[in-house]
């Protein structure tokens, strides 16, 4: 699409890096912008919408709550202006949707279909502001809905997939802000930037990389838009109430951070970032079209204007690639990129192999790839021992380790039941006794597992202690008596959190809770991850025929 530009606007892009390119570049007056895209590919979008809603919502009830679930509906029954490794929003949203549809696995996961729905329509409608027909935006919907990453996510209640579509959204308004200037468009991203905010902070991230691109390459005139940074300012006073609980606590989130980077060492650290972010783009087709979107939004003369975006990519994955971070963290540019892709692919003459990419059948292999990773479509017993999904490992049979917590209290002398403490090692088995426990008539619920040690320690005076976990060794320097009366196994479970288990009834308590909790704070559960994970490697070597 080729438009004229007057002398002076010739001169705006000038000055802001803009005319990168021989060819003309697309700029036309705001009255006339409605007109310059084409018309919205409504119906195969809709029906790639609905497709990927009824995957995720007919699968939403099987197995039970991820152990992150669990925790997001213990934390939003301690409702707070944030929490030691988030803000405040989905636990919210968690204790909404288990107030509206109680105990339902699926009505939680509600918000997380409706979101991961949604963006396949966004990433359509950012493929129509580069210019791409019906095509190339039923190819966006396509490659957003068959993405690893996206789909896994929007499976369960996460951080993750809200955030990453209120990335989708934002990215898709400052698409359209470059076309038509205008500026309502940037305090609506200022509106979405909020949201994301008390969700995670990591969209602080992307803006930050916006705005060293733009001083790059342009267009400069974004920085000084008055409504830009009234958005901002609404996004920072809203986020006063996170930064102030964080600031009282001593930044838990920071240390979070180092946490996140550990665990990430476990699967490769920064070896495996790209490889897993290709992956979770989606094999092979999302991975290719994400790739060549970015070489696309640096290269082109039809996307020029949007440069700074292809620039925006590559420093939000340089920045989590050196700080080891998780590859979900960048599932929000996904849209952006293939969106830009398969504009270019529909537009000029791309080399045979590429055209393949955006075939039915390279689509259909990659949609088989990804539901059958992500969505929990397998039989239980082929996830055994934790050596299959840790999705599924973590979403089965806490209902059995509450009861088996429960039959050890109530086989406590009468009374010692009524001053009982209940003490859980991980911030999981803790949600979960919290969620199942009043079921089966168990007390509240203690842990100094990550945010759940923010709840509030035992009272002191309490009476005997039943604790949960694979190890008492720590509880014996402050109990005279540690004995284990029970133990629970789950075939289908992770070893050391929701089987192979024990439950110990702790005696002769040396000192007071409130003298004994601030040395049972403990954020890292890498001291029972390193070893599960040792644990299903010699299992699955075990399991290997040999030579």
């Amino acid at each position: 699409m080729r438009l004229t530009t007057t002398t002076t606007e010739t001169a705006q892009q000038a000055e802001d890096g803009l005319e990168s390119s021989s060819r003309s570049i697309t700029v036309k007056p705001t009255a006339g912008a409605a007109a310059a895209v084409p018309a919205w590919a409504r119906w195969p979008v809709l029906a790639i919408t609905a497709a990927v809603a009824a995957a995720l919502g007919l699968t939403s009830g099987r197995y039970g709550y991820f152990g992150d679930e669990l925790y997001f509906l213990a934390a939003g029954r301690h409702l707070s202006w944030s929490y030691a490794d988030q803000p405040p929003l989905i636990p919210l949203l968690a204790r909404l949707m288990d107030t509206l549809f109680p105990d339902s696995v699926a009505a939680l996961r509600l918000p997380a279909t409706l979101a991961t729905a949604l963006g396949v329509v966004v990433a359509s409608l950012i493929a129509r502001e580069f210019g791409g027909g019906r095509r190339a935006q039923v190819l966006a919907a396509a490659t957003c809905a068959v993405s690893f990453g996206l789909l896994g996510s929007g499976h369960e209640l996460s951080t993750y997939v809200i955030d990453s579509f209120g990335w989708t959204v934002i990215t898709w308004l400052l698409v359209r802000w470059v076309r038509t200037r205008q500026d309502r468009l940037l305090l609506a991203s200022g509106l979405v930037t909020t949201l994301c905010l008390q969700i995670k902070d990591l969209v602080a991230v992307f803006w930050i990389v916006v705005a060293c691109a733009v001083l790059l390459v342009g267009p400069r005139d974004l920085l000084r838009r008055p409504l830009l940074w009234v958005g901002a300012a609404i996004a920072v006073v809203c986020s006063l109430p996170n930064l102030w609980w964080q600031a009282h606590h001593g930044w838990p989130e920071l240390t979070m951070t180092e946490l996140v980077a550990a665990e990430q060492d476990l699967i490769g650290g920064r070896l495996t970032f790209v490889p897993l972010v290709l992956l979770y783009a989606g094999l092979p087709a999302g991975a290719v079209l994400f790739c060549y979107g970015i070489w696309r939004l640096l290269r082109s003369a039809e996307l020029a204007p949007y440069r700074f975006l292809g620039w925006t990519i590559l420093g939000v994955l340089a920045v989590f690639l050196v700080n080891n971070g998780r590859q979900s963290y960048v599932t929000g540019v996904f849209a952006l990129a293939t969106a830009a892709a398969v504009v270019e692919l529909c537009r000029g003459q791309p080399a045979r192999w590429l055209r393949w990419t955006t075939t039915w059948p390279i689509y259909a292999l990659t949609a088989v790839i990804a539901v059958t990773m992500t969505l929990p479509l397998r039989p239980l017993s082929w996830d055994r021992g934790g050596l299959g999904s840790p999705v599924t490992a973590l979403s089965t049979d806490w209902p059995g380790l509450t009861s088996t917590v429960a039959d050890a209290v109530h086989s406590l002398p009468e009374g010692e039941r009524a001053g009982v403490v209940v003490l859980a090692d991980t911030y999981w088995q803790a949600s979960a006794l919290d969620q199942f426990g009043p079921r089966y008539g168990l007390p509240k619920v203690y842990s100094g597992s990550r945010g759940f040690w923010y709840f509030g320690a035992p009272p002191d005076g309490a009476g005997p202690t039943v604790f949960l976990g694979s190890d008492a060794t720590a509880l014996r320097r402050y109990f005279r008596d540690v004995r284990e009366v029970g133990s629970f196994h789950n075939p289908q479970g992770m070893p050391g959190i929701n089987t192979g288990v024990s439950i110990w009834v702790c005696t002769g308590q040396r000192a007071a809770w409130s003298q004994m909790w601030p040395d049972l704070r403990d954020f890292d559960v890498n001291d029972r991850i390193t070893p599960l994970y040792r644990r299903i490697a010699d299992q699955a070597a075990s399991r290997s025929p040999r030579p």
